[in-house]
């Protein structure tokens, strides 16, 4: 599964770093891609991770998430 969130935070490259860092460490995530200057996170997961879940992590990093869509 796939999913795209936005956020228009992302105001450093460090910013990006906490991101991956973050979202990596949750079970069921297999990549992580942060377009900086598009303010959009790709998450590559199973069905065992939701949108909602992924949001919530963004979200306690300090960065709120503006948008969710995932696909299979």
């Amino acid at each position: 599964m796939k999913t795209n969130l936005r956020t228009d935070d992302l105001t450093c490259p460090s910013c990006i770093k906490k991101i991956e860092s973050g979202i990596g460490k949750t079970k069921g995530v297999s990549d992580v891609s942060v377009r900086f200057n598009l303010n959009k996170v790709t998450v590559e997961h199973d069905d065992t991770v939701t949108g909602d879940e992924l949001k919530s992590t963004i979200e306690k990093l300090g960065y709120p998430v503006k948008a969710v869509k995932t696909t299979a």
